[in-house]
């Protein structure tokens, strides 16, 4: 990572520091520029179809994109920075000359990538190490200036360590945040549904969501088409549609105030009726 101010293009929406949160849920599309997605969605080296996929998010209602180039899924192969670098930041100017207003989020765990994806258009980090991945992370997002989402992807067993874990271990990772420098109001942050959690623990996760948001910050919830909607309903992961809705409106009843979701347009749909119910708007 270089020692200079990273200079990140201007978005013209709302400054993250007074989106209004509590008031919307809001939505982050998934654009996977990888070969192995686990959801079969991956669109790597296919750069017209990233921007037809960006552009029918946006005119669907996302109000975020998020755009990674390295499977997460559970067995991934890790994919060298160069390699990264080679999907994303293609995707990113393509994706920030068609939107100009569009926040990106970069979705990575290595600073070099991040730094270069903030250059190419990037608004925002999405760190499923939680900046714990490279230590190099937590000082860049903070010389950005960019809302940096933290994760949390540690392993927990046990239902009883599930809720103190999470909320004691994201509290640590948001420390490491601000003593790097990153303000308090750019922090958003990931109970990691579906990362070091088997189903089961997934499942009381969202019941007991509402416990995490006690940090204080507003909360990212991914739980689209993911291995505990398959180990529920017997279903592949282009068939996880209504499973994705059910636990999007249950993340929103329980406190989230972003879903990262892969069905854009259904998902605004079960996000603008949540809304009406659990917040008197729409």
């Amino acid at each position: 990572m270089s020692s200079a101010a990273v200079e990140v293009p201007r978005v013209d929406s709302p400054p993250f520091d007074r989106w209004p949160w509590g008031r919307r849920t809001f939505v982050m599309g998934i654009i996977n520029v990888t070969p192995d997605s686990f959801s079969g969605d991956g669109l790597v080296d296919r750069l017209e179809e990233v921007v037809e996929r960006a552009r029918a998010m946006v005119e669907a209602g996302a109000d975020i994109l998020d755009v990674g180039g390295e499977s997460t899924r559970p067995g991934h192969t890790p994919v060298p920075a160069e390699e990264e670098l080679r999907r994303v930041i293609p995707a990113i100017r393509a994706i920030r000359a068609a939107l100009p207003d569009i926040p990106i989020s970069i979705d990575t765990s290595k600073a070099v990538v991040a730094e270069a994806a903030l250059a190419a258009g990037a608004t925002m980090i999405n760190d499923v190490r939680g900046l714990t991945g490279d230590p190099a992370m937590a000082s860049l997002a903070a010389q950005a200036g960019v809302p940096v989402v933290i994760m949390h992807d540690l392993e927990i067993r046990r239902p009883e360590e599930l809720i103190p874990r999470l909320v004691r271990e994201l509290a640590q990772r948001i420390d490491r945040a601000l003593a790097a420098g990153v303000k308090w109001e750019r922090i958003i942050i990931d109970p990691g549904f579906g990362f070091g959690k088997e189903p089961e623990l997934n499942l009381l996760l969202l019941r007991r969501l509402r416990a995490v948001t006690v940090l204080g910050r507003p909360l990212l919830v991914g739980t689209s088409r993911k291995r505990t909607i398959g180990y529920v309903l017997g279903t592949p992961p282009e068939d996880r549609l209504e499973g994705t809705a059910a636990t999007v409106a249950l993340a929103i009843a329980n406190g989230a105030d972003i879903v990262r979701v892969h069905d854009v347009a259904a998902m605004v749909r079960v996000v603008r009726m949540s809304d009406a119910v659990v917040r008197g708007t729409w």
